[in-house]
């Protein structure tokens, strides 16, 4: 009891600390380790780490860095939608969602920068945060097993109408799992690790694949696999042995006959065994599940065709090709957030399930993949906007030399292929604060990150 009071002593006097050095070291810390808990919080903290940053703000940290122009860019083209949106009053309210990507880079231009130490404490503190969320969820799916008797509550989220997932619906286990990879990569990645460390690592990359998303396990594991034979401090000593070794190593996974067989299977048959999730709930006993050709070729569908994730999102993505050419949305876009009509209108066309008794059909859901959706939403432009962003980082996380900040960019740039990431408030919240985190004050001599 005692080694822990200490403990955290030592913790709340260092952030004490870092906040008289950087008055807003504890209002970012506490934007990023509330994103898990309710919008309330979260908003609030957001207001109180906008207000010391108005409070706090001198002209001489006034720099207009272009990196953190990109997301106002995007709100802006946001709001500007407004006057041609098919549906003014679903973008005039997505727009306070949205609004983390003006108020944030605004903060950020206006405060201090951070430096590179001051930024390495901020992913610490965070990823003990979510040693400490992945802890509690850990510890409640346990208990409840003993109650309920149901392996159910070990993996993923709960349906609509239980909370029987690893985390709540509310939280998404898609989203849980990209907030537990970042944390993941900072321990793993530490150079010298103590046994805590190594435990830790385990633990969340445990957590990782009971939470069931399979692109974001994917995304870690080669970025694991990057990490160790590239980027290591002992893989730069053989990094001939281990490129050779890297490759052969794709080549063997990629060429076994069960893998590409799966893969076949899942763009060629019906069947419920999916490399991702059902879209639709509670499936009934007897459908015809759509395959990947099925659901890019078919002329009609019936209300018994029912579409795994994978299949739902190269049906989301055909749509996606006749609405733009269908309706001149090249440019422009149908609005923020008002795209949904259209998609109602193809899931009517094509006969689609349309939900019943309370139920979700398949008309309500977005595109599932941000680029298409900020593409249909906000035009080319939003989409190139988008892009620039993603590069962007990407291109600061070599030149920082930090293997997070790396680790972020490419599952920023993976996850959006299967989920709207920012149009979920816990997303554009995570998405812009580490973007702007690792992003600002990039400092050209590309020092070594330890």
């Amino acid at each position: 009891m005692g080694n822990t009071y200490n403990s955290l002593k030592h913790v709340f006097q260092n952030l004490i600390k870092e906040n008289k050095s950087h008055s807003s070291f504890i209002p970012t810390l506490l934007v990023l380790i509330t994103i898990p808990l309710s919008f309330a919080i979260n908003n609030m903290v957001l207001a109180l780490f906008l207000l010391v940053a108005i409070l706090t703000f001198k002209k001489g940290n006034f720099v207009l860095q272009s990196n953190l122009v990109l997301p106002i860019a995007l709100y802006f083209l946001m709001a500007v939608s407004f006057f041609w949106s098919i549906d003014k009053d679903s973008t005039l309210a997505a727009l306070s969602k949205e609004i983390p990507l003006l108020i944030i880079p605004l903060a950020f231009l206006s405060i201090q920068d951070f430096s590179v130490a001051q930024k390495q404490k901020l992913i610490s503190y965070y990823s003990y945060a979510v040693v400490i969320l992945v802890s509690y969820f850990s510890l409640r799916a346990i208990i409840r097993f003993f109650i309920l008797n149901d392996t159910r509550v070990f993996f993923y989220h709960g349906e609509d109408f239980d909370d029987y997932g690893l985390v709540p619906k509310l939280l998404n286990a898609i989203h849980v799992s990209v907030f537990v990879a970042v944390a993941f990569f900072h321990f793993f990645t530490k150079e010298i690790k103590t046994k805590a460390d190594t435990i830790i690592s385990v633990l969340l990359f445990g957590f990782l694949i009971l939470l069931s998303s399979k692109n974001i396990v994917l995304a870690v594991i080669v970025l694991v696999l990057l990490y160790s034979f590239f980027f290591s401090k002992s893989a730069h000593k053989m990094r001939l042995r281990n490129l050779i070794v890297f490759g052969l190593l794709l080549g063997i996974i990629f060429s076994i006959g069960r893998i590409k067989h799966r893969f076949q299977v899942e763009f060629q048959t019906n069947t419920d065994k999916s490399l991702s999730t059902n879209v639709i709930e509670g499936i009934p006993d007897g459908v015809h599940y759509v395959s990947i050709k099925e659901a890019w070729t078919n002329e009609m569908f019936t209300p018994n065709d029912y579409f795994n994730g994978t299949a739902f999102r190269v049906y989301q993505f055909r749509i996606f090709m006749e609405l733009v050419k269908e309706n001149n949305a090249f440019f422009k876009g149908f609005g923020l957030n008002a795209s949904y009509p259209k998609i109602e209108e193809k899931a009517k066309f094509y006969n689609l399930y349309m939900g019943k008794n309370g139920e979700d059909g398949y008309q309500n859901k977005n595109f599932h993949n941000q680029y298409v959706q900020v593409f249909a939403e906000l035009g080319v432009f939003g989409f190139i906007l988008l892009v620039i962003m993603l590069v962007v980082n990407l291109k600061n996380a070599f030149k920082s030399k930090d293997f997070v900040h790396f680790a972020f960019a490419i599952l920023m740039i993976s996850l959006f292929l299967t989920e709207s990431f920012l149009w979920r408030q816990r997303g554009v919240v995570f998405f812009t604060l580490l973007y702007c985190l690792f992003n600002s004050g990039i400092i050209k001599s590309n020092p070594k990150v330890a």
